[in-house]
């Protein structure tokens, strides 16, 4: 259907970046005939992408894409360049930049893939992909009565133009998106849309916290739009907004046109009387932001047609993804959780709500992020800290300063498992029944570890070990 290419795809695309996303972008636009440039400094990657696409498509440097920014009909960038890049930069005086979502939007929308399909989206600082998962779910089980399927597409499940091209039609996109995508995009509009909070993250690559916000607050622009009420840079985002029918979600007991809870119960709150959904205490991961989680994904499904029947059965089958809060063991009364994902002092906060008598461990590269209002707010939880990694050093001055009765045990070991395994040994014998021994690093990973996975998954290991040498 290439005849419905939109008018900018009827040139010579320039992809920026030969990564995962950019060769995706590639293998699609070839597909359709677009004749489409990559430009990266890695020449494996570029061999990789001329593999890939039956040896048509033509790589470039850098250099020579900036030296023939004029030739090209639009710019497609994978979403880790920043937007100060020189060839981004320069690229923007001469045509169009755009993200790869932003993409696959335009070709679904101008049809080329058959019926444009209905977008729901998810972003915020956390959260995203329980959220999503969630919402997939409940989606799934609408699904199985109206005919119409829904996947989990973006950083979660697959790629959305794999979605698109997919030959079992995919109706309904439920995508994850992050901050760098939304900024990359500007006709992309969510059927429905969720922002569920806002934090400090990623300033270095978006230059201030406010670009951060706005590229985030993109999804409210939709026919349906929810927001996280709770939070107050969100609420500050609703207000500019000044828009009616936006839907907000809450842990306290819902107004009118909110979700909420009322008593043990989710509900829906958009009519004349509350509609139960389903059991606060049975949603896993169990606490505040799991509750939160389910309640935006349960407003996005309601707005979609999705029954309470569909909400509780979702809910009730429902389980936690890898490092997002998952229980690794539980022995003794002490139970191992990992949240590994929990890689800003944001989502550290809402690993540790509910909990009593924790067990933290933490460290890594914090990236400049204030970790003393979190260790102020939650002192009173620490039953002791184990600390590794780049600026565990500047974590344990924290606690000093702001928690000096609670034990502090600071791992000097490099080696990733030997760290790991130091903390939970560690960990170990001080735990007692009642106790949670908790991986939520509140920092980045990649001083010591390939990334927040392996993190995790050494601890997950390491945890059963413990528990089954006790």
């Amino acid at each position: 259907m290439t005849q419905n290419l939109p008018a900018e795809l009827t040139g010579s695309v320039l992809i920026a970046g030969a990564g995962v996303s950019g060769r995706g972008c590639a293998r699609l636009l070839n597909d359709l005939g677009v004749q489409t440039i990559v430009a990266d400094d890695n020449p494996a990657s570029l061999q990789q992408v001329s593999e890939e696409t039956g040896a048509t498509v033509r790589g470039i440097s850098v250099a020579q894409a900036r030296e023939s920014l004029q030739e090209y009909s639009l710019v497609v960038t994978s979403p880790g360049w920043r937007p100060d890049s020189p060839l981004l930069i320069d690229a923007a005086v001469h045509t169009e930049v755009i993200g790869d979502v932003e993409l696959a939007y335009r070709l679904d929308q101008a049809g080329v893939f058959g019926p444009p399909r209905t977008w729901l989206v998810v972003t915020g600082t956390n959260g995203k992909t329980t959220t999503t998962a969630m919402l997939a779910a409940m989606m799934d089980k609408c699904g199985s009565d109206t005919g119409r399927r829904a996947l989990a597409v973006g950083n979660i499940g697959v790629a959305v133009a794999d979605a698109l091209v997919d030959p079992h039609r995919v109706d309904i996109l439920v995508a994850e998106l992050s901050s760098f995508q939304l900024h990359w995009s500007s006709e992309l509009t969510p059927d429905a849309g969720v922002l569920l909070n806002l934090a400090e993250d990623h300033i270095d690559w978006h230059g201030s916290f406010a670009d951060y916000a706005a590229a985030k607050a993109k999804v409210l622009n939709g026919s349906v739009a929810v927001a996280g009420i709770d939070d107050p840079h969100v609420r500050d985002i609703v207000a500019a907004l000044d828009r009616d029918g936006l839907i907000g979600f809450s842990l306290g007991e819902p107004a009118r046109g909110e979700f909420g809870v009322i008593g043990a119960q989710l509900v829906d709150y958009l009519g004349t009387e509350p509609v139960e959904l389903a059991d606060a205490r049975s949603i896993e991961p169990a606490g505040p932001a799991g509750i939160l989680d389910a309640l935006a994904a349960a407003a996005i499904a309601r707005s979609q047609g999705a029954q309470p029947e569909h909400i509780a059965s979702a809910l009730a089958e429902f389980r936690v993804a890898r490092h997002r809060g998952q229980v690794v063991a539980n022995d003794n009364g002490v139970q191992w959780i990992d949240n590994s994902k929990a890689t800003n002092p944001h989502a550290t906060e809402a690993a540790l709500a509910g909990l009593e008598s924790v067990i933290w461990l933490a460290g890594g590269q914090l990236k400049g992020a204030d970790i003393s209002e979190l260790i102020r707010d939650h002192v009173h939880r620490f039953k002791a800290v184990g600390l590794l990694g780049k600026d565990a050093e500047l974590i344990a001055q924290a606690l000093k300063n702001l928690a000096p009765e609670t034990p502090v045990f600071i791992t000097q070991l490099s080696d990733p498992e030997a760290a790991v395994d130091s903390l939970v040994g560690w960990a170990g014998e001080l735990a007692e029944a009642g106790d949670t021994v908790l991986l939520a690093p509140a920092a980045a990973s990649l001083d010591m570890f390939s990334g927040m996975a392996q993190r995790g998954d050494l601890f997950a290991a390491a945890a059963q070990r413990q528990v089954t040498s006790s």
